[in-house]
């Protein structure tokens, strides 16, 4: 049975290289903590163009990526540290595809996207190379759209469905970044699934061109 492992928060806070602080910093809280359909309450969100949003307002990440990246990296790599609001044990990550849905308590999560790394996670592990080493691993996380608000807390419990319809997996849209011709069957295999609306919108643009 999958758990939910830690709900985790941050705080604004500065990085170095940095103008504007960054909320990637998030520790795991103890107690009942509120999903909203924009965002998990309490928890900084600073980039509002790349971060949050309806189709964005969770992202989670799994036990099963951490304990691959702390034999990586010879270190543990505790709950929060790629700034994830949910960590969720006992699910394969990179076998979630668009339109998964994990049920925790009376909260409902819908997978819409995969997280593309930028240099502020790169900052945050102090290293440079981190975002093609996180891109090249192909262990994204997802991030969510709130289907069913309310409120979670560590150590629940996990129901986790997969999506009947066209299989997308986050791992396959994260190999794809930087890609700019995309094969056609492939982004008509995307809309049949919920994905993101930003995305959505690209692909039935570059469709309409082909076609």
């Amino acid at each position: 049975m999958a758990s939910l492992l830690s709900v985790n928060i941050g705080k604004p806070q500065p990085i170095p290289g940095h103008k504007a602080p960054t909320g990637i910093f998030k520790q795991p809280v103890t107690g009942p903590v509120a999903i909203t359909p924009l965002e998990v309450a309490g928890d900084a969100i600073i980039d509002r163009r790349h971060h949050g949003g309806r189709d964005q307002a969770v992202y989670l990440y799994f036990a099963q990526d951490y304990d691959w990246w702390s034999q990586q990296l010879g270190q543990t790599i505790a709950p929060g540290t790629f700034g994830e609001n949910l960590t969720i044990a006992s699910v394969d990550g990179q076998a979630v595809a668009i339109g998964d849905r994990f049920a925790i308590g009376d909260v409902v999560l819908e997978v819409t996207y995969h997280r593309t790394p930028c240099m502020t996670l790169a900052a945050r592990m102090g290293d440079n190379g981190f975002v093609k080493r996180f891109a090249s691993a192909l262990r994204p996380g997802a991030y969510c759209r709130v289907i069913t608000p309310g409120n979670v807390e560590g150590g629940m419990s996990v129901t986790y469905t997969p999506f009947a319809g066209e299989r997308v997996t986050v791992t396959e849209l994260m190999a794809l970044d930087g890609v700019r011709e995309l094969d056609p069957a492939f982004m008509r295999r995307a809309l049949a699934t919920p994905i993101r609306d930003k995305t959505r919108v690209k692909y039935e643009a570059r469709l309409n061109q082909l076609f």
